[in-house]
C-alpha cells in the first residue's frame, strides 16, 4: 500500500477542466442503462400497454380470488424486461474485443446509436416481436457503453479522485432512472399511448451518448496500446493540465501496456491461471453479490411491487420516483466520501443496513399480505412502513454497492486483462439480470415474503467476503494495483505467482 501511495504523490496534475468535462460526457453512457432500469418496470403495469400487448395479464388482474402475489405472473411479459439483459451479456464480450482495435471512445459512439435505434423500435412497435427486437438493440447499446464508459473514467482519472470520477457513472445512472420513472408518471395519465412516449423518450438520452462521444479523446492507455504514443501523452497532458508533469504517470502506462502487449494473447485464458485468480474470483463475485441484494429487481419492478402493495398506478410510480431519487442523493454523498473514507467501509456498512431493511420488510409482508387472515391489499399504514423500510435500504445501497460495483472492477485489473476482466464481469451482472428479471415475478408468486429473506442471505454472504477478501484501493494507481494484492493475507500467495504465470501463458 505505501508504494501505491507514494507512486501517487509523484503524479503531476490534478482536478483540471478538461478531466472533469471528458469525464462527465463518459459517465453519461449511464443515462440510457438508467433510463432503461426506470421506464421498463413502469410501462410493464400501465393499462394502456397490458391492454395492447399482454391482455390476458390484464383479465388475470381483474379476477377477484387472484393471489396479491401473483398478478403480473407472465413469462412473455417479463421477457420485455429480461431481453435487453441477455443482449448486452453477449455484446460486452464482443466489445472486450472491438475495443482493442478501435479504442473506447468509438464503442461509446456505437453502444449510443445502437441504443438510439432501438427506442425507434420500442416506441413504434405494433407486435411483440418489434417489441423484443427493439429491447435486443438497446441491450447491446447498453453492453458497448457499460462496458467501456467505466474503464474510461477510471484510466482519464486522477488517482486520487478515481472512485468519485467513476461512481460518476453510476449518478448518471440514476439520473436516468429518475427521468424514466417521472415521465411514465406523466405519460400513465394518456389513455392508448402513453406507453410510447415512455419507450420513445429513450432516444433523448442515446442522442446525448451519441454527440458527446464525438467530442471526446481516447484513454491514453487506449491510445497507447494501439501505438499512438504521441496521441497518447498528448491526451493525458490535456487532461491533466498544461503546466503539469506527466513524466511519471505516462512512464508507468507506457510499461504497463508493453507488458500486456508481452502477453497479448488470450487474456480471458490468462485469467484462469493461478497468479491472476484473485482477479477471476472478483470479476465473478462483485457483479453476482450486486446482482443478488435485490436491487435490479427492486429498480426495475418497484412499480410492480408496489401495485401488489395495493398502490394505484400513479402512486405506484410515484413511490418509485421517490425511491429514485432517495437513490440519486445517496450515490451524490457516496462519490464525496468514496475517495476519503474508503471502500472497504462503505461495503461493510451499506451491507449492513441493507441486511436489516429486507429482514424488516419481509416480516411486515408476512404479517400483513397475501395470508388467509390478511387483506388482498396491505393497510395504509404498513404499506407506508414498506416504502420507508424500501429508502433507507436504497440509500444503503446508493452509498455502497451501487456505486462501488462500477467503481471497484474498473480499477483493480491489469491492463493486459483489464478490458477482458471487465467485459467478463460484466456479462455475468447482465447474464444473471436477465435470470432474476425473467423469474422475479414467478418467485414472488411462489415465495411471496420470503423472496426478501432470500435476498438478505446474499447480503448477510456478500458482506462477509468483502470483509474478508477485497482490499482497500482508495488512491492507489492504476499501474501499482498489484502491490495491494501482493499484501493482502489471502491473495498475496496469488499475486506474486503474476508474473511467472503471465510469462508462461505468452509462450
Amino acid at each position: 500500500m505505501a508504494a501505491g501511495t507514494e507512486a501517487a504523490r509523484d503524479y503531476g496534475g490534478g482536478v483540471t477542466a478538461s478531466v472533469v468535462v471528458t469525464c462527465l460526457i463518459a459517465a453519461s453512457c449511464g443515462l440510457i442503462f438508467g433510463y432503461d432500469i426506470g421506464v421498463s418496470g413502469g410501462v410493464t403495469q400501465m393499462q394502456s400497454f397490458l391492454t395492447k400487448f399482454f391482455p390476458e395479464v390484464v383479465k388475470g388482474m381483474r379476477g377477484a380470488k387472484r393471489d396479491a402475489y401473483c398478478r403480473y405472473d407472465n413469462q412473455v411479459l417479463t421477457a420485455f424486461t429480461s431481453s435487453l439483459y441477455i443482449a448486452g451479456a453477449v455484446a460486452s464480450l464482443v466489445a472486450s474485443r472491438v475495443t482493442r482495435m478501435v479504442g473506447r471512445q468509438a464503442i461509446m459512439l456505437t453502444g449510443g446509436a445502437l441504443f438510439l435505434a432501438g427506442s425507434a423500435f420500442n416506441a413504434g412497435a405494433v407486435n411483440i416481436a418489434m417489441l423484443i427486437i427493439g429491447r435486443i438493440l438497446l441491450g447491446v447499446g447498453v453492453g458497448f457503453t457499460t462496458q467501456a464508459a467505466p474503464l474510461y473514467l477510471a484510466e482519464t482519472a486522477p488517482a486520487r479522485w478515481r472512485g468519485a470520477f467513476t461512481a460518476a457513472y453510476h449518478i448518471f445512472l440514476v439520473i436516468g432512472t429518475v427521468a424514466a420513472t417521472a415521465a411514465n408518471y406523466f405519460t400513465d395519465r394518456i389513455p392508448g399511448w402513453g406507453w410510447r412516449v415512455s419507450l420513445g423518450l429513450a432516444a433523448v438520452p442515446a442522442t446525448v451518448i451519441v454527440v458527446g462521444a464525438l467530442f471526446v479523446p481516447d484513454t491514453p492507455a487506449s491510445l497507447v496500446l494501439r501505438g499512438h504514443t504521441e496521441k497518447a501523452r498528448a491526451s493525458l497532458q490535456r487532461v491533466r493540465g498544461a503546466d503539469a508533469d506527466v513524466d511519471a504517470e505516462f512512464k508507468d502506462i507506457i510499461r504497463a501496456v508493453e507488458e500486456a502487449r508481452r502477453n497479448d494473447e488470450g487474456a480471458f485464458r490468462r485469467l484462469r491461471g493461478r497468479g491472476y485468480r484473485h482477479y477471476l474470483v472478483m470479476v465473478v463475485a462483485i457483479p453476482t453479490f450486486f446482482d443478488l441484494t435485490g436491487m435490479v429487481v427492486i429498480a426495475v419492478f418497484s412499480p410492480v411491487l408496489f401495485r401488489t402493495l395495493g398502490f394505484n398506478s400513479q402512486r405506484a410510480i410515484l413511490a418509485s420516483i421517490v425511491l429514485t431519487l432517495v437513490n440519486l442523493c445517496a450515490v451524490v454523498v457516496s462519490s464525496f466520501t468514496v475517495d476519503r473514507v474508503g471502500r472497504r467501509f462503505l461495503f461493510l456498512a451499506g451491507g449492513t443496513a441493507m441486511l436489516l431493511c429486507q429482514v424488516a420488510v419481509a416480516w411486515i409482508l408476512a404479517e400483513h399480505l397475501g395470508r388467509s387472515h390478511a387483506a388482498a391489499t396491505m393497510a395504509k399504514s404498513y404499506a407506508a412502513g414498506v416504502v420507508a423500510l424500501m429508502c433507507v435500504y436504497t440509500a444503503s445501497l446508493g452509498l455502497s454497492w451501487g456505486p462501488l460495483k462500477w467503481v471497484v472492477p474498473s480499477e483493480i485489473y491489469p491492463v493486459e486483462v483489464r478490458s477482458a476482466g471487465q467485459a467478463l464481469g460484466l456479462s455475468v451482472s447482465l447474464t444473471l439480470s436477465f435470470a432474476q428479471t425473467q423469474v422475479f415475478m414467478s418467485m414472488l408468486c411462489a415465495m411471496k415474503y420470503a423472496i426478501f429473506l432470500f435476498y438478505a442471505g446474499w447480503v448477510l454472504a456478500m458482506t462477509a467476503f468483502i470483509a474478508l477478501f477485497l482490499p482497500e484501493t482508495k488512491g492507489v494507481p492504476l499501474e501499482a494495483m498489484r502491490a495491494v494484492w501482493a499484501k493482502h493475507w489471502y491473495w498475496k500467495r496469488f499475486a506474486m505467482d503474476a508474473k511467472l504465470d503471465a510469462q508462461v501463458n505468452c509462450l
